[in-house]
């Protein structure tokens, strides 16, 4: 009889720990659900001081180089962080080509960010073979 209040007992405290998500706090990266194709518009943004990008990458709060393959992605994709300074892959719909980049900051969609960005930088468009001047760009970007 004790073994069975036992198990239950256990059975009990694996259970609140899933309801309260206590199971996933060790890891930021769980509690970010893994993405295996995601249709999206890719702009560009700059990650040097002074450049459109605003303010420094909300990841590390620094400036980056714009040489680097580097992303920004919309609210609910960066996960309150758990992305952050995770490769994603970036594929233009159009061609099939795909790159992979660093996400270091985030789209905030509070502040005027469509709900559907990858911000990249001249990188990206670059090593896609897109000219920074179009704008926008229909992608599809998953977890590498």
């Amino acid at each position: 009889m004790a073994y069975g209040k036992l198990a239950a007992l256990a059975v009990l405290v694996v259970l609140l720990q899933a309801s309260t998500g206590a199971a996933s706090r060790s890891s930021p990266a769980v509690s970010a659900s893994k993405i295996d194709s995601m249709p999206a518009e890719m702009s560009l943004n700059g990650f040097e001081r002074g450049e459109d990008g605003g303010a420094p990458a909300e990841c590390d709060g620094k400036y980056h180089s714009d040489g680097d393959m580097l992303a920004a992605l919309s609210t609910e994709w960066y996960a309150g962080g758990a992305r952050c300074f995770r490769t994603i892959r970036v594929t233009n719909s159009a061609t099939g080509q795909s790159v992979e980049a660093t996400v270091v900051d985030e789209c905030d969609t509070r502040r005027g960010c469509k709900s559907n960005i990858v911000d990249t930088s001249k990188a990206v468009w670059k090593a896609l073979g897109l000219d920074t001047n179009v704008g926008e760009v229909a992608v599809t970007w998953s977890d590498a």
